[in-house]
């Protein structure tokens, strides 16, 4: 196995199990501000068990976040120094920006609010929930503002040695580019927490206890659920598939399975892509919609995977199913969420109709699988670049590493998050199951 593929494995394995984290804080940080504030504003102990049970569940996963995020930076170095050679003079300033802003905020706000824990949370504690939600949020902010500039290079300048060295932060931060993906990224994760939430008050519902809070839960959840599940699809999503359009045009054809350029070029639903052959096997397509979602007109033309060099190619079969998984539960998600809404609208039916119950429990783990697919999207497409258009991945890989000693380290990793991941399931499951009372005890 060579060196660059497994090298992009174990990144691969590292980052997207350590992804599954990051969703929920910034999904559930919104939550314990809301809890936390409301219980130190109204004294209702209702609302205290809220927020002590939501921050629980928040500090479980900010804590194994925290633990599996150190590799990721790690690896820059040890597995990808070319890389960080070349372009950390950029990389590293948003990164540490991360650090030495976001992360700090997000984990010192949170030991006070445990530091000021009482019976009803304080104005402390309700400052203090705020400050971790806003935390969270702009360390994924700085996160994506990295990734954004691989997918889309700006504000650097090229040395004399080919070192690529930071030009302007504010036109790496500002990126249009920067800002879309994370504006739709924020609505992934937003979606995820209004499902979790949704979903454990409907766990509680149809267990018959914590009726009050329960309720609440779903009513919550599938409110802010509904609302960014839409803005997943417009403008966030629109806007950057539009730039993917702009400034990756080949994965945009990977991401449609479209191999011939054609005008008027059809949407595909589903169907499978056969490389060898460059075709889409037994489509089922909505024609003409590509070109108008692409350019706003249903007859422009659109470039398939053969306008351009084989080895520009991302791998094809991934960035298609990858991209429609991510689509197909999106649009699960916009119909289950408004139609839970629509149910608790009207009369508050929804806590009557356990089949809707069970569907929001049920469909907890399915946001994750789309975050994740998008991202696969997003990075697998960018291949064989990780700076689009400046750097081959083949290109960034250590001289000095051999594929065993990756191989190694891999296994270490799938055993030591195998255990991290149990432990996860074990503390969250215990929160859940003792309940918001129990949790407030």
């Amino acid at each position: 196995m060579s060196i660059v593929l497994i090298d992009r494995l174990q990144f691969a394995f590292t980052i997207m199990f350590h992804y599954l984290f990051p969703i929920t804080t910034m999904g559930l940080a919104p939550f314990v501000a809301w809890y936390t504030y409301r219980a130190a504003k109204t004294r209702d102990p209702m609302m205290a068990h809220a927020a002590t049970f939501w921050t629980k569940i928040f500090t479980v996963n900010f804590a194994i976040g925290v633990v599996t995020g150190i590799p990721m930076e790690f690896q820059f170095g040890t597995n990808w120094a070319t890389f960080s050679a070349k372009a950390g003079g950029v990389i590293g300033q948003p990164l540490a920006m991360e650090g030495a802003y976001a992360f700090f905020v997000e984990s010192i706000f949170l030991g006070a609010m445990f530091y000021a824990r009482k019976a009803i949370p304080t104005r402390l504690q309700s400052v203090s929930a705020v400050c971790v939600w806003l935390g969270s949020w702009l360390s994924g902010f700085f996160i994506v503002a990295t990734d954004a500039w691989m997918q889309h290079p700006v504000g650097y300048a090229v040395a004399s040695d080919g070192r690529i060295e930071m030009a302007s932060l504010w036109d790496v931060l500002m990126s249009p580019f920067a800002w879309w993906q994370y504006l739709h990224v924020l609505c992934g994760a937003l979606v995820a927490g209004g499902f979790v939430v949704a979903g454990i008050g409907a766990y509680y519902l149809l267990s018959k206890r914590e009726d009050v809070l329960g309720r609440d839960f779903v009513r919550r959840g599938v409110a802010i659920a509904a609302i960014f599940s839409a803005l997943a699809v417009f403008p966030t999503g629109d806007r950057n598939s539009a730039n993917v359009t702009q400034y990756q045009p080949v994965k945009l054809a990977a991401m449609e399975g479209l191999f011939e350029s054609v005008n008027g070029a059809p949407l595909a639903i589903i169907g499978m892509p056969d490389v060898a052959n460059r075709k889409l096997i037994d489509p089922v397509v909505v024609p003409d919609v590509l070109s108008f979602l692409a350019y706003g007109n249903f007859r422009a033309g659109v470039h398939g995977l053969t306008a351009y060099a084989t080895e520009l190619w991302p791998p094809v079969e991934l960035t298609y199913y990858a991209y429609h998984v991510m689509v197909g539960l999106g649009t699960i998600f916009v119909g289950l969420a408004f139609l839970a809404t629509g149910l608790l609208l009207w009369r508050e039916r929804l806590f009557l109709i356990p089949i809707v119950l069970w569907a929001l429990m049920l469909a907890m783990p399915f946001p994750y699988i789309a975050n994740e697919a998008g991202w696969m999207t997003t990075e697998v497409g960018r291949q064989p670049w990780v700076i689009y258009g400046l750097m081959r991945t083949s290109e960034a890989v250590s001289p000095n590493v051999v594929s065993g000693e990756t191989m190694f380290t891999l296994i270490g990793f799938l055993g030591m998050y195998f255990l991290l991941g149990v432990l996860f399931v074990y503390l969250t499951l215990r929160e859940i199951a003792a309940g918001p009372s129990e949790a407030h005890a």
